[in-house]
């Protein structure tokens, strides 16, 4: 979750499910897992999501898996993946210092080297950008995992997949390559 921190919140109002992409920070706080991040103030569902049950999923890495990596013609593609479902409740993260704390470790862990640009910032331009985000976080009730890694194939084919996927350019199918290696057959 904190390497592909990017990730998709879901909430459900009326009956009808929103959903929107956003920078989390996953922190551990006692034996829970808490999810932090924030919505333009514009987005309805920064409104929806309060005090109510979220799921964030996060997705990465991922990769097409060719059905030429196997032994047998009779088979068709997949994909290979990892995702983490984590379902809570979201409760706003009220006030300008919560709000700074917040944009402050979040530019720590995206990019540390602009924070310095950001605390020269004038203030009023910084409480101007915060009046217009919806801080909150999620206490994780829920935690799902699951990865699709070709676990049901041979070793023979697995290799083929692993060293295929090595080969890439796309940073997803070397990184899913990286996380086959380590399963253990």
């Amino acid at each position: 979750m904190q390497r592909y921190s990017f990730a998709t919140i879901v909430t459900v109002k009326d009956d009808v499910p929103s959903a929107t992409h956003l920078p989390f920070l996953i922190k551990q706080r006692d034996d829970k897992v808490v999810l932090l991040s924030h919505f333009a103030k514009a987005n309805p569902q920064a409104v929806d999501m309060v005090d109510n049950l979220a799921l964030v999923i996060f997705t990465e890495p991922h990769a097409y898996i060719s059905p030429k990596h196997y032994e047998k013609v009779e088979n068709v593609p997949t994909w290979n993946y990892l995702a983490v479902h984590a379902y809570g409740k979201c409760t706003l993260l009220d006030g300008e210092e919560n709000k700074a704390a917040l944009l402050k470790e979040t530019i720590q862990f995206y990019e540390a080297d602009y924070l310095k640009q950001w605390d020269s910032l004038a203030d009023s331009f910084k409480k101007g950008m915060m009046k217009g985000i919806v801080a909150f976080e999620i206490v994780v009730d829920d935690l799902q995992a699951k990865k699709k890694l070709s676990q049901n194939r041979t070793t023979v084919e697995q290799r083929n997949i692993i060293n295929q996927l090595k080969k890439s350019d796309d940073t997803n199918q070397r990184d899913t390559a990286d996380y086959m290696s380590h399963l253990k057959p």
